[in-house]
């Protein structure tokens, strides 16, 4: 079933709240002063099926100047407003304000209503029509259908009801799919149950037992139960009015203008990016650093406004700013907000917010103008890859684009598929969570690391290669450990560099002599090669091809590192084929004879004990022998 909320606007005592009751039957007057006085001060809430089946959820906002707040907490979460205008008094201040909140936020349907039509003559009724039509010119109102009512009589109100059921049926329905996002209204406590809160569930859905989170208060709570127009419901949606049970938290902890949303969804944040709007009727240009009163959903915070590109905005301009919150606001990319002057309170301005969790921008900035320009036009995958690119880190997981981009997390997870389809993003598994990277990114820390390992092969080429922590260290300091090698085996999948243990060498690369060298490294090999189980030290090697100490060194780490030579203790080396040879021996030994001492050992090698004592330890370590008292038998 189709949900949608509708919402009235309008000056005080022009017939709103009598209106509702006509189109519902219900009166949304619930407070005792709200009876005495005749005018409303709360929100006001009713049921309204229309003929077609769809339901909608009617609210009616306080018209009254002195609670404009009020009706702004109601306001935010419509989806067809019915602008009232009394035809015995015409277009009033309040008129004009709630007109201007609805072209801020810019709801995206409206019905002009003119009411107390049984007051009027016809020739003052037309005339009433006219100027309603020359108020809403050049506002998200224009050519808005309009209809004449008397509430009292009954007069246009079935016509009416059908007018908003034709629209009602072309109206794009809310996300409900996605995370929850629910700006609360009303906080109050039933005995035997605890603690309710209410309001309009902006996206996603709501169920019995889900675990939900209460901002900026961080408080964690599950939903015991959920309500929608007083019947309790299992699950509601997007576009519904909700009460929600809440269990965990009293009463007290939160309150109007808190939000509730999925675990993680939105982060709290003292600064918002938008391009900002004041109004065309406004007698004084807004300056730089105005402390204002910002609306966004029932939540009202005191801020101030930093214009990025002007010392002033003068009535009727837009432009890019930031709000510096005295409080932490919840947002979310595209959320519209209302400006009110901080004292006289008047709506001035508003706007749509481009970044909901941004760092302080610097003004009169080119590249900030820029910046914000392409994230305010950007298609969702546009934004993620711009933020990618502008961040100064080069991994990120869902939750931090989706933070940082200000995107819903399944707008970003759509975006990514895109990105990675288009072959603009990487991705690759740490701990069994997704991290991404971009191409361009990849590619020029590729790059980076093959001119790094190239220029270190050519200085070393015995060395298997640049160790993994002078890699981090230098080229990813940014990640730690874990992270860092799991990004290395992407770039080995793509075949830019090998991992060999600790070490990391370009793809292609194998460690070897210089032409020049080549020689006196065969000379050296054959020299182990024949000297069989008695085999020379290293230094006199070193001495006998007059090789330095550092020279000396890094020809036997080469050989012990490519498999040539075998260094049992720091005087034995062995030729790998000599020992492989005498592994043989030994086993085919002690299948034959089940044991071996050390002095049996020596004569089969035809060695001397100096050798044999190491080799057969290092066989112990090998697992191809086991030592019993001081003999030897198969592992």
């Amino acid at each position: 079933m189709k949900h949608f909320i509708i919402g009235t606007a309008g000056h005080v005592d022009h017939g709103k709240t009598v209106l509702v009751k006509a189109l519902t039957g219900k009166d949304t007057d619930r407070l005792k002063e709200e009876k005495e006085r005749g005018i409303s001060i709360e929100l006001g809430f009713a049921p309204f099926r229309l003929p077609s089946g769809i339901q909608a959820g009617l609210v009616d906002v306080p018209g009254h100047e002195r609670f404009i707040k009020n009706m702004l907490a109601g306001v935010g979460g419509i989806d067809l407003v019915l602008l009232i205008i009394a035809a015995d008094e015409g277009i009033m201040p309040q008129t004009r304000e709630h007109l201007g909140i609805i072209d801020l936020l810019q709801i995206p349907q409206g019905v002009i209503v003119i009411t107390k039509t049984d007051l009027v003559e016809e020739d003052w009724l037309e005339l009433i029509k006219e100027e309603a039509r020359e108020l809403v010119a050049g506002t998200v109102l224009e050519g808005a259908p309009m209809a004449a009512v008397s509430a009292v009589k009954g007069a246009g109100i079935k016509e009416l009801i059908q007018l908003i059921d034709e629209i009602a049926g072309a109206i794009k329905e809310r996300p409900v799919s996605g995370q929850p996002r629910l700006s609360i209204d009303r906080v109050f406590s039933i005995t035997g149950f605890g603690t309710v809160v209410t309001g309009t569930l902006i996206e996603g859905t709501i169920s019995v037992g889900d675990k939900i989170e209460i901002l900026p208060e961080n408080i964690e709570a599950r939903v015991r139960g959920v309500q929608v127009h007083s019947e309790k419901v299992e699950k509601a949606g997007a576009g519904q009015r909700v009460a929600v049970n809440l269990a965990g938290l009293e009463c007290e902890e939160i309150g109007r203008g808190s939000v509730l949303v999925a675990p993680g969804y939105l982060r709290p944040s003292h600064r918002l990016d938008l391009r900002i709007r004041l109004l065309a009727g406004e007698e004084k240009p807004l300056v730089n650093r105005a402390r204002v009163r910002v609306h966004l959903g029932t939540a009202e915070i005191l801020a101030r406004v930093i214009l990025l590109e002007a010392d002033e905005m003068l009535p009727g301009e837009t432009g890019f700013a930031q709000l510096e919150c005295e409080e932490p606001m919840m947002a979310a990319r595209g959320d519209r907000v209302v400006i009110r002057s901080y004292s006289p309170m008047r709506t001035i301005g508003g706007g749509k917010i481009i970044d909901p969790g941004p760092p302080k921008r610097k003004r009169f900035d080119k590249t900030v103008i820029d910046h914000l320009a392409t994230k305010e036009k950007g298609e969702p995958e546009d934004l993620v890859l711009q933020f990618i690119l502008s961040s100064q880190v080069i991994v990120f997981t869902e939750d931090d684009i989706s933070s940082g981009s200000g995107l819903n997390p399944q707008v970003v997870g759509a975006a990514i598929k895109k990105l990675a389809g288009r072959g603009e993003l990487r991705s690759f598994l740490s701990d069994g969570k997704s991290y991404y990277i971009s191409d361009l990114v990849f590619e020029r820390k590729s790059a980076e690391l093959i001119n790094a390992l190239e220029k270190y092969h050519l200085k070393y080429p015995l060395r298997p290669g640049i160790s993994k922590e002078e890699i981090r260290s230098k080229h990813f300091k940014s990640l730690n450990n874990k992270l860092f090698n799991a990004l290395l085996v992407l770039f080995e999948e793509h075949k830019v560099i090998r991992v060999n243990d600790e070490s990391v060498s370009s793809w292609g690369f194998k460690p070897g002599p210089k032409p020049e060298q080549e020689q006196v490294f065969e000379k050296i090999e054959t020299r182990y090669l024949a000297a069989g189980m008695l085999t020379p030290g290293w230094d006199e090697i070193s001495s006998e091809f007059k090789l330095d100490v550092v020279g000396a060194e890094e020809v036997l780490n080469f050989f012990i590192n490519s498999g040539i030579l075998i260094k049992l203790d720091a005087n034995v080396i062995i030729h790998s084929q000599n020992l492989a040879g005498a592994r043989e021996n030994i086993i085919r030994f002690l299948q034959e004879n089940k044991e071996i001492g050390l002095g049996e050992a020596r004569d089969l090698l035809k060695t001397s004990r100096k050798f044999a004592l190491p080799i057969m330890d290092y066989f112990d370590k090998e697992k191809v022998t086991r030592r019993v008292d001081d003999k030897r038998v198969l592992y």
